[in-house]
């Protein structure tokens, strides 16, 4: 089976231009034979990528005003702003993986999540994650997450599951996945580099899982001009600010497709799912490793949107 990343840079601050993107590289892979493609982290509206560079106490004005974009310019669920997504998947027999800046619709209605969208090769929204606990400076921008979106679904591409840039460090988050019999765990991040590559290669061994990382690619350049003119701090325009390492990693932990470092596209890669029952045989860590007469585990799915507040 083909499976496609699409490591791109976002449309900064611009939902309808990274709708549109996504649309157009549905059609480009289903095109190419590819039966997944999975989109990086916050990849519609982009990651907040200033809030590493802002002096937190001191660029007050400045991040206030990207914030209150990024805001404006998330998506909420409960409207038509995706259809798009969901008829080109429908369309094209593909499954899609996709990271959003989520407004949410309960509440006050201006709480943000990171969330991770599964669609089915049917235009079916499967699955919705967010992103349980933002990272450091995220929790500036993002509103933590619940364990509703802890699922695993099955598609015609497998079974999938995904977990965020560094809710993959959690190790119980990834045994609520491999609880559920999964074949490809989906880490779409803003991370990179050896360490991020070690991990995945980590996680591929302990779940016996396809591993796939998406990750953004991009320079100053791609940043969008609110961006550069609030923060001053991209003077190089060819810089990588985020130079992207995704990477396709099989149930051995052998990377059999990537990292691709500085480059930009969507990329392609073969795999096998049998391999998961292979990978098992020796280590089933949610199977005939586990000692349930040892170790409880539970999870509470409780989802924000259902809670009174």
């Amino acid at each position: 089976m083909k499976i496609a990343i699409a490591q791109l840079a976002p449309t900064f601050l611009n939902r309808d231009a990274g709708i549109a993107t996504v649309v157009h590289n549905i059609a480009l892979a289903a095109a190419a034979g590819a039966k997944l493609l999975v989109f990086p982290e916050a990849f519609i509206a982009g990651y907040p990528v200033w809030i590493w560079r802002l002096r937190p106490g001191t660029d007050h004005a400045q991040s206030a005003a990207l914030h209150c974009s990024l805001v404006d310019q998330a998506c909420r669920l409960n409207s038509e702003q995706l259809a798009p997504i969901f008829a080109a998947a429908r369309e094209h027999n593909i499954s899609v993986v996709c990271g959003i800046n989520e407004r949410a619709d309960q509440g006050s209605q201006t709480a943000l999540f990171n969330t991770a969208l599964i669609i089915s090769q049917n235009g079916e929204l499967l699955n919705r994650h967010r992103k349980l606990v933002p990272t450091n400076a995220e929790k500036m921008v993002w509103a933590q997450g619940d364990a509703s979106g802890l699922k695993v679904c099955s598609t015609e591409a497998g079974r999938l599951g995904t977990l965020i840039c560094w809710e993959n460090y959690l190790p119980l988050a990834r045994y609520a996945l491999y609880n559920q019999g999964m074949d490809i765990y989906i880490a779409p991040t803003y991370d990179s580099g050896d360490t991020w590559l070690s991990s995945m290669r980590h996680i591929a061994r302990e779940s016996g899982c396809w591993v796939i990382s998406a990750n953004n690619a991009f320079q100053a350049a791609d940043l969008a001009a609110e961006i550069l003119s609030q923060t001053q701090a991209y003077p190089d325009p060819d810089e990588w600010v985020n130079p992207g390492d995704s990477v396709v990693i099989a149930p051995n932990g052998q990377v059999i497709a990537g990292p691709w470092h500085q480059q930009q596209g969507v990329f392609y890669a073969d795999i096998d799912l049998s391999q998961t029952t292979f990978a098992r045989r020796s280590l089933d860590v949610a199977g005939h490793s586990a000692r349930p007469d040892i170790f409880d585990f539970a999870v509470h799915a409780r989802s924000f949107d259902t809670q009174k507040l």
